[in-house]
């Protein structure tokens, strides 16, 4: 283990107007990183991904002055500064690709059949209160539009029932633009007039959301691979997870199944994405058919 001092990086700093020569990652860095990444995260890169895993570490490692893979990660390992940078590794290694009504399906089996069905349940069990996680949420789009939703189609029918969203992310950034509500034209590109009209206010290039709909969501940094922090997240009612098996081997896909399971109530429902399945992960789902859709109810 390499150690650190004060006089051998000012790493915590902006970069210096020295640039470093750009290095290549060796096989022998990229088995020892993605070893690492795989280990933190459950995201394995394959190793067609190689170039991708380089290309984003390149940036950290540009923005730092470090002059190759190795001390990078030694860096992140074992400097007291690392435990910072961590974050902004995830950043680098994770693809945000998210916009508003995104899964339209999935939507509509939710406040059509999902939600009435659930809430009658708990109607009966004299319960008032539903929980629905975004998980991997990104940058909170997925969990707005699940607001924008419930407060105009199902809030009316049922308006002692109270609903708690969440939306979880393992980039501080992305959970950063969430909290904001503040969003490009990229964002709103597949949203209905009637929503874009009603719920957003054009700022300059920017549209922002209706503090009402703002505050029907809360967002926070959550890792799914570690045992300990989903622990905390529990006796949730729906769980939306899209797009994000696919960067899980199967193995990590078992384990983060697992739990999403545990973290759903009985006769709740987990929806992943269109080019994702459990088959051969999990067992434990009932696969329920929804116009357009499918999604996975735990029994």
């Amino acid at each position: 283990m390499q150690e650190y001092t004060q006089r051998d990086f000012s790493l915590a700093q902006p970069a210096l107007v020295l640039s470093p020569t750009k290095v290549s990652l060796s096989t022998k860095s990229f088995e020892t990183w993605r070893k690492y990444i795989y280990e933190s995260t459950g995201i394995y890169f394959q190793d067609n991904k190689k170039y991708l895993l380089e290309s984003r570490l390149q940036k950290r490692i540009t923005h730092l002055n470090i002059e190759s893979f190795d001390k990078y990660l030694d860096y992140v390992k074992f400097n007291p500064s690392g435990s910072a940078e961590v974050k902004y590794l995830y950043e680098a290694i994770t693809i945000n690709e998210t916009f508003f009504f995104r899964n339209q399906p999935q939507l509509d089996a939710l406040v059509t059949t999902i939600l009435p069905e659930i809430i009658s349940s708990k109607e009966k069990l004299g319960k008032n209160k539903i929980k629905i996680w975004s998980a991997a949420s990104s940058s909170g789009e997925e969990a707005y539009s699940i607001a924008m939703m419930i407060n105009d189609l199902i809030r009316p029918k049922y308006p002692n029932m109270e609903f708690e969203i969440v939306g979880t992310d393992i980039s501080n950034a992305v959970v950063d633009v969430a909290r904001r509500a503040s969003y490009k034209e990229y964002s709103v590109r597949n949203t209905p007039v009637y929503y874009l009209k009603k719920y957003f206010k054009t700022n300059g290039t920017s549209f922002d959301l209706d503090p009402k709909i703002k505050s029907m969501a809360t967002f926070k940094l959550l890792n799914l691979y570690d045992d300990l922090s989903m622990r905390t997240m529990i006796n949730h009612d729906v769980i939306f997870c899209a797009n994000v098996l696919i960067y899980f081997d199967q193995t990590s896909k078992i384990k983060v199944i697992n739990h999403l399971y545990n973290s759903l109530l009985k006769g709740g429902y987990l929806f992943i994405g269109y080019s994702e399945t459990l088959h051969g992960i999990s067992k434990s789902f009932k696969l329920t058919s929804f116009p357009k859709t499918i999604g996975y109810k735990k029994e």
